[in-house]
């Protein structure tokens, strides 16, 4: 499917959000600062998305000298304006269901029509809160002020428990089901591969990715991972998941020929222009004069940074396979 008209998706068309809401036969979400969801109240569900936003407050990271040079957003406006959004909605009569709060860049909410107004508090347990991916942002500025590893690795700790206080207040709000994703493998995204190039082959692996980066996305995975288990033992009453993003993102490149992508093309970008991986930081999707290729389905890489459609599409499928068994949802 191919959206006809630009809705701020960092995409040719759907993410993986709107993949897990087709699966579950609901609608697509609405931004939360939509005026048409304002004014049918949310009922077809709520994104509190904000692209390019991360885990870390603006302040924090530019007391370290990391500039956020997208937006002054980060986790904790998401979080305000998910707990506005529940008190304004549950406290007057307007009872919505079914919250899916995905934070990425990124917070969703979504609600069947037919259960509007209904139970507020119950709603939200029988709800799905996705609390991730965020985080990668953080590390993306972080690199692009030439941070080095060590303060990149003593970046991770901060953020996964930015990450895991998130986790808590949604808790704290009712949720009964949550999923927390962890970090791309960003040693295979063109963003990094362009900017980062060197001459020793063994810096690859057979996928022509970047191991020193993706080892640094597997540090952040793991450690998300052990906090997700020490949320687990506190919170016995709440099934909390990790959402794997590494290994989907990976399945796509182990078997790329055989989902109809173009091998050649695995490392450069659909929307891009430059170098070896179609991507420069001076020339981004969007600006003038920017082309974009004939064939995004045949591409992982949307604009370099962010993926294809057809990339999301079996992320979220390998995802859905993946955590839906473990949340224990009646049918």
């Amino acid at each position: 499917m191919n959206l006809s008209k630009p809705t701020g998706r960092c995409s040719n068309g759907l993410l993986m959000i709107d993949y897990i809401a087709r699966s579950a036969k609901l609608p697509y979400l609405d931004a939360y600062l939509n005026p048409v969801r304002i004014f049918l109240g949310g009922c077809n569900g709520v994104n509190f998305a904000v692209a390019g936003s991360t885990a870390l407050p603006a302040e924090v990271l530019l007391s370290k000298n990391i500039m956020n040079v997208v937006t002054k957003e980060s986790l904790s406006t998401q979080l305000e304006w998910m707990f506005t959004y529940f008190n304004t909605t549950c406290s007057k009569g307007n009872r919505h269901v079914s919250y899916d709060v995905s934070i990425v860049n990124h917070f969703s909410t979504i609600m069947p029509d037919s259960y509007c107004f209904t139970d507020c508090a119950k709603e939200i347990k029988s709800s799905l809160f996705m609390v991730g991916e965020i985080g990668g942002n953080d590390y993306n500025y972080a690199f692009m002020f030439n941070k080095t590893t060590e303060e990149m690795k003593a970046l991770v700790p901060e953020v996964v428990k930015a990450i895991k206080d998130a986790v808590e207040k949604v808790i704290g709000y009712g949720a009964r089901r949550v999923v927390v994703p962890g970090n791309f493998p960003i040693g295979c995204f063109p963003v990094y591969l362009s900017q980062f190039q060197p001459n020793d082959a063994a810096a690859y692996d057979e996928f022509h990715c970047l191991k020193g980066l993706n080892s640094f996305a597997s540090y952040h995975n793991e450690l998300l991972k052990q906090t997700v288990e020490g949320l687990k033992r506190n919170y016995p009453d709440v099934i909390i998941v990790y959402g794997d993003y590494y290994k989907a993102f990976m399945s796509i490149y182990q078997n790329a020929q055989s989902l109809g992508f173009d091998t050649k093309t695995m490392q450069k970008a659909c929307c891009g222009t430059g170098g070896d991986h179609n991507f420069s930081l001076m020339r981004m999707c969007g600006a003038l004069g920017v082309p974009v290729c004939p064939n995004p389905d045949q591409h992982i890489s949307w604009d370099g940074i962010h993926l294809t459609q057809k990339a999301y599409q079996h992320i979220a499928e390998w995802l859905i396979n993946d955590i839906f068994p473990k949340l224990q949802c009646s049918a």
